[in-house]
């Protein structure tokens, strides 16, 4: 073989050997004799080596042109505009393409519009692709200057009409779901590069198969302001992204959400409280033991930021859970049943572990006890202490609430005599001595201790309660 076949036959390329000889000699006559074939044919080899990507996660804005195989998830109505300095219409075709590793917009322009207008393209259909990529509006955005079908070629994208939640991968669009709504977000505005203004809010979405988070943007956003938890709806047209790892459908002003009247089921797959180790992402769930109230804080930024902690408890074990941002904001009270999903389990107070509830975990609220939203006293004399016999889960026989516990309102564990119960606290000091008064934002409860207690100090105590007092046996 020649030294132009030999380059060709170490080159990974859809480029025909004709068309690369053409490229060759083209660019032998271009340097004016100062490279020979060989030389030559190096080059071309090194520009269409930088032009090949092994996949959509590969491209970048700003890169030369560049060659990709790509399915196409979803096509996009023909378009016409005035160009500024022509006296002609311009036409624009967008077309979603996606790969096993992401996905683009592929803008296809003036006569290759029309032909996929007249001609037409099917979701479905995979091409081989060459264009210059640019960031877009919504993500990676592909200006064609060349595309052909390949019918022998093969993309690991599935193409669905109805999808459900364990169904999506990244670069699906035209994407239609069913679910439950599982929590809801408030709407933030931002600044875009062109100074408008624009809108963005999340909610999860759940069904038999898993959860998601959408990503709301501009018009779509109210819809987290007329849906609540436990309804069921329908998003059409939403398109599939990654954020942090994790997949997220959005819904643009192309696409809607919409009620149904179908019952959609989710079934969390929690872990055990007591399986819990240090540095998991998990989901656990179960009933309130107790809420304290909200606290703000001033963060680095000299933003204010809010937390709010929870004791929660399942067959296995409790553990205490830090509410943070908006999620501070739910009402949450002791009988409740709550699902929190993708918590970051850490270190907490006293060698304890805690889980943390941050921008991506969801907070869902399966059922209210008949605790939730009642506090008790906040002051006054020791008769106006609360009662600590009213917590937890109402439905709860005698026998399971004589074995359960309570951080803020306590247990039903009776002493030996069965003169007064065994109840366990957790407030601040609001006045210290003997007796001493703690406060849970929720509850004023008087404490008989020996033990010297400060005031504002944070504490839990755990002993008999007699005649509204609690006889501290523990105070930690």
């Amino acid at each position: 073989m020649g030294a132009i076949e030999d380059v060709y036959a170490d080159l990974d390329t859809d480029v025909e050997f004709e068309e690369f000889e053409e490229a060759v000699e083209a660019k032998v006559e271009q340097m004016g004799g100062l490279a020979d074939e060989e030389t030559a044919a190096m080059l071309i080899a090194h520009e269409l080596r930088d032009e090949e990507v092994t996949g959509i996660s590969d491209i970048e804005p700003g890169m030369d042109e560049v060659k990709f195989l790509a399915k196409v998830t979803g096509v996009g109505e023909l378009r016409t505009f005035d160009r500024d300095e022509e006296d002609e219409e311009g036409m624009v075709i967008n077309v979603e393409a996606a790969d096993a590793t992401g996905s683009a917009r592929l803008a296809f322009w003036d006569e290759q519009a029309r032909a996929i207008e007249t001609e037409g393209m099917e979701p479905g259909s995979v091409l081989r692709v060459k264009g210059r990529p640019k960031e877009g509006y919504n993500g990676l955005e592909v200006s064609v200057t060349q595309a052909e079908e390949d019918p022998d070629a093969e993309v690991d994208v599935r193409i669905q009409d109805t999808y459900r939640i364990e169904d999506l991968s990244m670069g699906l669009s035209d994407v239609d779901v069913q679910g439950k709504v599982l929590a809801t977000d408030s709407v933030r505005t931002f600044d875009r590069d062109d100074g408008s203004e624009g809108r963005v809010a999340n909610l999860t979405l759940g069904d038999e198969t898993g959860r998601i988070r959408i990503t709301l943007w501009d018009e779509r956003t109210g819809a987290v302001e007329e849906f609540s938890p436990n309804q069921s709806v329908e998003i059409t047209d939403g398109y599939v992204r990654e954020r942090n790892g994790q997949l997220e459908l959005h819904v643009g002003n192309r696409g809607a959400i919409e009620e149904i009247d179908e019952t959609i089921e989710y079934v969390p797959e929690t872990t055990p409280i007591d399986e819990l180790e240090m540095e998991d992402v998990a989901d656990i769930g179960g009933v309130v033991r107790s809420a304290d109230p909200k606290r703000t804080f001033d963060r680095d930024d000299g933003s204010e930021g809010q937390v709010r902690n929870v004791r929660i408890q399942d067959e296995t074990g409790d553990i205490r859970v830090a509410m943070w941002g908006e999620k501070a904001d739910i009402e949450l009270g002791p009988g409740d049943t709550v699902q929190f999903a993708d918590v970051e389990i850490q270190d907490g107070w006293q060698d304890d572990i805690e889980a943390s509830a941050g921008w991506r975990s969801t907070v869902t609220v399966t059922d209210s006890g008949a605790g939730a939203g009642t506090g008790g006293s906040t002051g006054g004399d020791d008769s106006d202490s609360a009662d600590l016999s009213s917590f937890g889960d109402g439905a709860r026989s005698d026998d399971e609430s004589a074995a359960g516990s309570t951080e803020a309102t306590g247990t039903n564990e009776s002493d030996d005599d069965g003169s007064a119960e065994i109840v366990e606290f957790t407030g601040t000091v609001v006045q210290p001595g003997n007796p001493a008064k703690l406060d849970n934002g929720e509850e004023t409860v008087t404490v008989l201790t020996s033990e010297e207690l400060s005031l504002g100090e944070e504490v839990t105590v755990r002993g008999s309660i007699r005649e509204g007092r609690i006889d501290a046996e523990n105070v930690v």
